[in-house]
């Protein structure tokens, strides 16, 4: 039976799970055979906690999980599972108790912010026509159309629900910076990491979209994770 823990990996906003499809393949490349990468509803950070505490209880050993963006909140929310052993935070939001990833956008507004358009039926879309310079600047224009034609947008006031009982507060934690981060400035998420007594920071010249853009140095933060 194998010592490494499950991982799950959990999207953000204006994605899914497939926009870890280049980390899974770098972690099934590192011996990595218990993979998951959950499909939250986007709907309020209760609806997706919820989802990923299921999808945590359904594995039989230790697991470890992943966040991206707003999936950091999610994995914060729901990463007091006994059998979760650590968390892994991927140019993501870290929320303290108390607080929302609205309201940590709001302190230090990102260069996107502009970007972000809801509809009348309360989703919050990033525009599509700038969804490239916003999310992925350092990918290509084919990747980024895709991913702006199959963003999948919450409902915006899933962005001000707040964290109860931060995770990262009794587990060990690990934490991405993306430097060239338009979603999530820089410096919010060097502030959020400096509090969480990380295990191991590491920053990237990246865009928001660091799991697509620089996917083996994210798969190889998660595995040392996993492996500690």
């Amino acid at each position: 039976m194998s010592s490494k823990p499950t991982i799950i990996l959990v999207h953000g906003f204006w994605g899914g799970a497939a926009h870890w499809s280049r980390v899974i393949l770098e972690l099934s490349r590192l011996g990595h055979a218990g993979l998951h990468a959950v499909e939250l509803p986007l709907t309020s950070l209760a609806d997706d906690a919820e989802r990923l505490r299921k999808m945590i209880a359904q594995q039989p050993g230790p697991v470890l999980l992943a966040g991206h963006s707003y999936g950091g909140a999610v994995i914060t929310e729901a990463g007091n599972q006994p059998n979760v052993t650590g968390l892994v935070y991927i140019a993501a939001f870290a929320p303290d108790a108390g607080e929302s990833a609205g309201g940590l956008t709001q302190q230090r507004p990102p260069a996107a912010a502009p970007h972000l358009a809801p509809d009348s039926d309360g989703y919050l879309w990033l525009r599509a026509d700038k969804f490239h310079e916003s999310f992925c600047q350092d990918l290509s224009a084919d990747d980024a159309l895709v991913m702006a034609v199959t963003q999948k947008a919450p409902l915006a006031s899933a962005f001000g629900t707040t964290v109860t009982r931060p995770a990262w507060r009794d587990k060990p934690s690990w934490h991405q910076i993306s430097s060239q981060d338009r979603m999530i400035t820089p410096e919010n998420q060097t502030w959020m990491s400096g509090r969480l007594n990380a295990r191991k920071v590491i920053t990237l010249d990246a865009s928001h979209a660091s799991l697509a853009s620089r996917a083996p140095e994210v798969a190889a933060l998660i595995d040392e994770a996993a492996r500690a």
